[in-house]
């Protein structure tokens, strides 16, 4: 069995979980099958693959209970998000794990989310809920765009640190400002905003050994993972892992 960290690898059972397939580029398919195939121990997979149509009969796979939980795989994210938003209004907390083994929740890592201090401080409350499930610490570090110090030298830096601030106070946590080594003593991370936030996504996990195990949909329905297109045949292993945990 591939390495999942512990506190996913515990709430382990077996349950159906679908992951979509669209062939974006020449191994797609088979990092998807190959995922299932590892999956095998701890879950029942269901590859959909459907063209254009696959972002809608995951959807419809988890709307009617036919999987107790879906996970995008290669389908596309727009396509996702846009049969989503119909009805609902989507938050994606990603589960990662840092080289040293901490596990830890981070958000926004949507290019066009968290926007707000209203959003940031929602994302934090949908954290602290997937925290539970996965049993983290409620702790939140939010992080700003430069030190206290940086004060006068950016009106947007000044913006970051003035909303970390609010965040924290209306949510408990801590402005760690732009300190994220420090931030990492926490089980859950909000970034200054969705780019910042999936620049550290992807400097964690493709350039710095970090692993990841996709991001949770919240505020929907539905148990549902979503992932990045780029992921390994056992990056997607782990995020049909998380699927089942959900």
């Amino acid at each position: 069995m591939i390495y999942i960290h512990e506190k996913i690898r515990s709430r382990l059972k077996r349950e159906r979980v679908a992951i979509g397939l669209v062939r974006y580029d020449e191994t797609s398919e088979d990092r998807i099958y190959r995922a299932a195939e590892i999956a095998d121990d701890f879950a029942r997979v269901t590859v959909v693959d459907e063209d254009d149509r696959t972002a809608e009969v995951l959807l419809e796979l988890v709307q009617q209970n036919k999987v107790h939980s879906a996970v995008r795989g290669t389908a596309g994210a727009s396509k996702l998000l846009s049969l989503l938003r119909k009805n609902y209004s989507p938050a994606r907390i990603a589960v990662l794990e840092t080289p040293s083994r901490k596990l830890f929740l981070l958000s926004p890592v949507g290019v066009d989310e968290g926007e707000t201090v209203s959003d940031r401080i929602r994302l934090a409350k949908f954290s602290s809920e997937v925290a539970e499930k996965l049993g983290l610490s409620k702790d939140i570090a939010f992080l700003s765009g430069g030190r206290y110090e940086d004060i006068g030298r950016s009106g947007a830096v000044d913006r970051t640190l003035a909303d970390a601030e609010l965040c924290a106070k209306i949510s408990g946590g801590i402005n760690y400002e732009i300190r994220l080594e420090d931030a990492i003593e926490k089980d859950i991370i909000i970034a200054p905003d969705g780019i910042s936030g999936n620049l550290i996504f992807r400097a964690l996990c493709y350039l710095g050994n970090g692993i990841e195990y996709g991001a949770v949909f919240c505020n929907i329905p539905y148990r549902m993972v979503d992932t990045s297109r780029s992921q390994s045949a056992e990056g997607f292993a782990r995020a049909i892992a998380l699927a089942v945990v959900l």
